[in-house]
């Protein structure tokens, strides 16, 4: 008996130098490496990539393929994103922005009708569709950094939109909230429409999809930009007066670009550069957080929840002015991220006291793009690592299926400021940096980053979500660093948001309810609101990887490598 018990600690002790003993819920660990995604489909077609001997890059082009087949609400071929990586034998961090680009045919007031904005014209539709760069995004990292056949990376989702899978719950629900905008395009009724709808354990198949992916396969980046693909979409453009040409397909090229690096608490954050507006919020919200004490404030205190609304707030106000695409206007990135500014940020700030939103930046607002965008983490042996968000804006992008190639195009058109002052489908309005320019690429919120610790990697980052990505992102990074907790713990615990307009910070259910009254006292306005965000992290520790999978968004899953 009492060797029994003996060993019952030993064990314990041993399983704590593994795990955070005080962790409600325990993250997957794995040996050798670590997928984390949106789709447990997905997650497990990049681990067995791992498996066989691919690296992380080998995994992002599987994963990347194969969520746009099992997520189409974002996961996509006809969207855009970007990725930050790190490659180790190199020892390099890098950036790809392969974002989507306006077309030739666009113009600054295009979606305007008599000085009035119609959001319909650039939000669903052939109008709203930006030039993709997926195809080319994922060819840029194969080809810089692969170790497979291209060929075989994308087998796998050939063969699920060919034999099709089985529909979640959660996907049943999303694809009939959008049924009745499903039927108004002949070509994504055929693949997306139920009269019925659609049931938990459906089978979905999309053979044309699977065409489209066989050619990509084979003749890759060239099929979608110059090939039979691109013919399809430019015939269908034209079919349906839509904006893309055969030249707007030709002339895109993915963007490698230096990431921004910043330095908070000792650790090094790795993120992503403009058109993205993230990555330089992050690192300066992050900035004037280094001011405070925020274990003395406690996690999610209505003080500390009062702190983190203040400084996102001042964050928001910067990103409505300053920010949009690098190679056309000019991103003042150096004095946003600077300890200096910072600091005088923070001396502003009141830690009971909020400030109006109309006294810290008049003028000109942001755009907002749509929550349904979805992110990867990718960590392997070698000591890579692949930090992914990529998106179709709104969910399901434009509605719209190229016809005969079963691909669901982007409404990222709508990311672009219409006209200064007049608001997106969400309601916000965008300024002069981001106004519609041929080629030029939308403001974004997407924020993948890696975080090291010691000169090595400690934590892979990013989430879905819109303008909720960077808030969603820091206080991950926050839980982590400043609260030492578990990454699902870190993930599991409710999040706020506040984006300076409108003046009002959103908590998630299940805050305390009792913050709106002290918020209110501080002068600040505050809602509940259902969670729309999903970190998909991964920790590294012990010389092991630790992954979750959010779970407000329940098909996310992490997947361990062990061999």
């Amino acid at each position: 008996m009492k060797n029994l018990l003996f060993l019952c600690c030993l064990a314990l002790n041993l399983n704590s130098q593994v795990l955070n003993s005080r962790s409600v819920v325990h993250p997957v660990v794995g040996k050798k490496g670590m997928v984390v995604t949106q789709h447990f489909i997905a997650s497990k077609v990049g681990s067995e990539v791992l498996q066989s001997g691919g690296n992380a890059f080998d995994a992002a082009v599987a994963v990347s393929f194969a969520l746009a087949v099992v997520l189409p609400r974002a996961g996509n071929i006809g969207g855009g994103g970007f990725a930050v990586i790190y490659h180790k034998d190199e020892n390099v961090f890098e950036t790809l922005d392969y974002r989507e680009k306006a077309s030739e045919n666009s113009s600054r007031d295009m979606y305007l009708i008599n000085d009035e904005f119609d959001p319909k014209l650039s939000t669903v539709g052939y109008k709203a569709i930006a030039v993709p760069g997926t195809v080319d995004g994922m060819w840029e990292l194969h080809q810089k950094y692969g170790s497979l056949p291209w060929k075989d990376l994308i087998q796998p989702a050939i063969k699920l939109a060919s034999q099709g899978f089985r529909v979640t719950p959660y996907m049943a629900d999303t694809l009939n909230s959008y049924q009745e905008r499903f039927y108004k395009f002949k070509t994504t009724r055929k693949i997306f429409y139920k009269k019925d709808g659609f049931k938990f354990n459906d089978v979905l198949i999309q053979k044309d999809l699977a065409k489209s992916l066989k050619l990509i396969s084979t003749d890759g980046r060239k099929s979608f930009y110059e090939g039979q693909i691109a013919k399809k979409i430019v015939t269908d453009m034209k079919r349906n007066d839509g904006l893309l040409t055969l030249n707007d397909l030709k002339k895109y090229r993915s963007s490698w670009r230096k990431p921004l690096i910043g330095d908070y608490r000792g650790y090094k954050i790795i993120t992503m550069p403009p058109p993205s507006s993230g990555g330089l919020h992050l690192i300066q919200m992050l900035n004037i957080l280094e001011s405070y004490d925020l274990k003395l404030l406690g996690h999610n205190s209505a003080e500390y929840v009062l702190l983190l609304s203040e400084v996102m707030k001042y964050a928001f106000a910067d990103r409505s002015k300053y920010l949009g695409d690098p190679d056309f206007v000019d991103v003042p990135v150096s004095k946003i991220i600077s300890k200096q500014y910072s600091d005088s940020i923070a001396s502003e700030i009141e830690l009971n006291e909020a400030t109006p939103s109309s006294k810290i930046l008049p003028g000109e607002f942001f755009r907002q793009e749509s929550d349904e965008t979805t992110h990867f983490s990718i960590a392997d042996q070698f000591g890579n690592i692949v930090s992914n968000t990529y998106t179709l804006n709104s969910g399901y992008g434009s509605k719209v299926v190229i016809k005969d190639t079963g691909i669901l195009m982007n409404n990222e058109m709508d990311d672009f400021s219409a006209a200064p002052g007049i608001p997106n489908q969400f309601g916000l309005i965008g300024g002069k940096f981001n106004e519609i320019k041929p080629f030029k690429r939308p403001l974004s919120s997407m924020t993948p980053t890696i975080v090291f610790k010691d000169n090595k990697p400690f934590l892979v980052v990013g989430s879905p979500g819109g303008p909720r990505i960077i808030s969603a992102v820091l206080q991950n990074i926050l839980n982590v660093i400043d609260f030492n907790m578990e990454i699902s713990d870190a993930i599991n615990v409710n999040r706020i948001h506040q984006q300076w307009f409108p003046d009002v910070v959103t908590l998630e259910y299940g805050m305390n309810p009792n913050f709106t009254e002290y918020l209110d006292k501080a002068g600040q306005k505050s809602i509940f609101l259902n969670p729309n965000t999903a970190l998909e992290s991964i920790q590294m520790k012990n010389n092991l990887f630790y992954g979750y999978g959010d779970t407000r968004r329940p098909d996310s899953k992490a997947i361990g490598v062990d061999q």
